[in-house]
């Protein structure tokens, strides 16, 4: 039997969620700040507690050699100062420059304005994100929250079923995903998060940019979803604010009635995952 985080939610757990669709500014990191202070506004006023961006909103993604300038300035202080004036939580994505490696962060900012946790992509996708980031070398990590247990993952990260898998394990009841989707790949937000939320009975919420920056085309489509894989919010193209309600009990009763994670094997599988790959990969 896999072992399960022995968590209890607390009695305040049922948490409203936003996520922003955006095409954002790319480059342009003030007019960015200024669409996430508009976004929270617009959020808090419709009672969500959590507003989730998408991958590198504070800068843009494919802007070239300035996402590595932009890393080494101070993106983190005004959005910590825009969530504490509207005493709202952030899953941000911004870049991040520490001990002369460039990263493609995301940071857990609370309403009071700290940073509870931070994501380092770990699983890097083709050639422009190797060109100018790091991986990071751990696993998505859950924070408690106002009684719900939130992970984040980013983007290409999510795709791999080991990192959901141990975020479920860990006893997380939301993964939130900022992610920057192109074409063609329209098939992973259409089809394959379902799959995720499904196979670990989560709550997955993948907030895209739409629009085109630089080479790129993004798909949008971004969503939430529940435990039992259906689409809460959706947005298939356009700036957007999405909006759901996480509830830890759903999560709850939903491994009950589909129990993955306890009836999982690991020691079946933890051999597989460490052995060398296959020199053609």
């Amino acid at each position: 039997m896999a072992r399960i985080h022995p968590w209890t939610p607390t009695p305040k757990a049922l948490m409203k969620i936003s996520g922003l669709q955006t095409a954002g500014t790319p480059g342009d990191v003030g007019a960015n700040l200024h669409e996430l202070d508009a976004a929270c506004r617009r959020a808090r006023a419709e009672g969500a507690e959590l507003l989730i961006t998408t991958e590198l909103f504070v800068t843009g993604y494919d802007i070239g050699d300035a996402v590595r300038d932009l890393a080494r300035t101070d993106l983190l202080s005004p959005a910590r100062e825009i969530a504490t004036s509207h005493g709202i939580a952030l899953v941000l994505g911004a870049p991040e420059y520490d001990s002369g490696a460039c990263y493609n962060s995301a940071f857990f900012i609370d309403p009071a304005g700290a940073v509870l946790a931070r994501h380092r992509k770990n699983h890097l996708f083709g050639e422009l994100d190797r060109r100018y980031f790091t991986p990071g070398d751990r696993p998505a990590p859950v924070i408690d929250y106002e009684g719900v247990r939130i992970a984040m993952l980013i983007c290409y990260d999510v795709e791999f079923p080991e990192n959901v898998r141990a975020a479920a394990l860990a006893g997380a009841d939301l993964v939130a995903v900022p992610t920057a989707q192109m074409q063609p790949y329209e098939f992973i937000a259409e089809h394959l998060l379902r799959v995720r939320a499904w196979e670990n009975q989560i709550y997955i919420a993948y907030v895209n940019h739409d629009g085109d920056e630089g080479s790129l085309r993004y798909v949008g489509r971004s969503s939430i979803v529940s435990p039992s894989a259906t689409v809460l919010d959706s947005a298939e193209h356009g700036n957007r604010l999405l909006f759901a309600t996480v509830d830890p009990h759903t999560v709850r009763q939903a491994r009950k009635a589909n129990p993955y994670l306890a009836d999982l094997r690991p020691d079946l599988f933890t051999p597989s995952a460490r052995a060398t790959k296959d020199p053609s990969c």
